[in-house]
C-alpha cells in the first residue's frame, strides 16, 4: 500500500515538470498538431523562395542617330585648293554627284576648276610665258567608285552623335589643261559627317595623276586638291 502511494505521487510530480517531454507526452497524446512550422520547413520554404532581382536605376541619354534617306542620291558643292604639279598651288571650286549602291559602296561623278600659277622658270625669266591665260584653266571630269571601310559615329558634345564614315575613292576621267584633253586616274580618301538625315559635310583628298610633255620631257604628274564640301540627300 505504501509502496503504491509513492509510486502514484512520484508519477504525478514528473507529469507536472515542463521539461519531461516524454511523461507529457502521455497526457497530451490526443492533442491536435501545432501549426508552427518546425525550422526545417521554414529552411524548405525559404529555400524555394525565388531570389529578388535588382533593378537597375540608370537614366539612358537619349540620342538621335540619323538616317539616310532611301533614294540615296547624294549632290553637292565643294571648294578647296589644288596643287598642280610645277604650277603652284591654288583654290579650286566644283560639284560633285554620288549615287550609294550599298551601305559600303557608291559611285561618285565630280567636275572642278582651278587655275595654274607660273613655274619656277616663268618667273626666274620675267616676260617669258609658257601658257596662255585661258591655257591655265585646269578643269577635271572624274567618275570614282567609293567604299566606306570605317563607318561609324561623330559626336557633338554629350548629346548629339552624328552618323560619320571614312571612305576611298578611285577612278578615272579627263583634265582639260594647257589646251589639251589628258586621260587622268584619280585616288584617294575622305571622311564624311551626317548631322541630319539630310545633310552630309566631307573632307576630302584626292591625287590626279596624267601624263604631261608641257616642260620638254614626258613624265606622270601629281596634282593632290584638298577640299571641304557640303551635299544634300534626296
Amino acid at each position: 500500500m505504501e509502496t503504491g502511494l509513492r509510486v502514484f505521487l512520484l508519477t504525478a510530480l514528473l507529469a507536472t515538470l515542463p521539461g519531461c517531454a516524454t511523461v507529457r507526452g502521455w497526457f497530451h497524446h490526443g492533442s491536435p498538431p501545432s501549426n508552427e512550422p518546425t525550422e526545417a520547413q521554414a529552411l524548405a520554404e525559404d529555400n524555394a523562395a525565388p531570389p529578388r532581382v535588382v533593378e537597375p536605376e540608370v537614366s539612358r541619354r537619349t540620342i538621335k542617330v540619323p538616317k539616310v534617306r532611301s533614294r540615296n542620291i547624294e549632290v553637292g558643292l565643294d571648294y578647296g585648293v589644288l596643287s598642280i604639279e610645277d604650277f603652284g598651288t591654288n583654290p579650286s571650286y566644283g560639284l560633285l554627284a554620288a549615287y550609294h549602291i550599298t551601305e559600303d559602296f557608291f559611285f561618285q561623278g565630280e567636275w572642278g576648276r582651278s587655275k595654274a600659277g607660273k613655274t619656277s622658270f616663268e618667273t626666274l625669266n620675267g616676260g617669258i610665258q609658257l601658257l596662255t591665260e585661258s591655257e591655265r584653266r585646269f578643269t577635271y571630269y572624274d567618275l570614282s567608285l567609293g567604299y566606306n571601310f570605317l563607318p561609324g559615329e561623330a559626336y557633338l558634345g554629350r548629346g548629339r552623335a552624328m552618323t560619320s564614315a571614312f571612305y576611298l575613292l578611285g577612278g578615272i576621267g579627263a583634265t582639260e589643261f594647257a589646251g589639251d584633253t589628258k586621260f587622268t586616274v584619280n585616288f584617294g580618301a575622305g571622311y564624311r559627317v551626317v548631322p541630319t538625315d539630310w545633310l552630309a559635310v566631307h573632307i576630302t583628298v584626292q591625287d590626279r595623276v596624267f601624263n604631261s610633255d608641257l616642260l620638254g620631257s614626258s613624265k606622270l604628274t601629281n596634282n593632290i586638291e584638298a577640299r571641304l564640301a557640303t551635299t544634300v540627300f534626296f
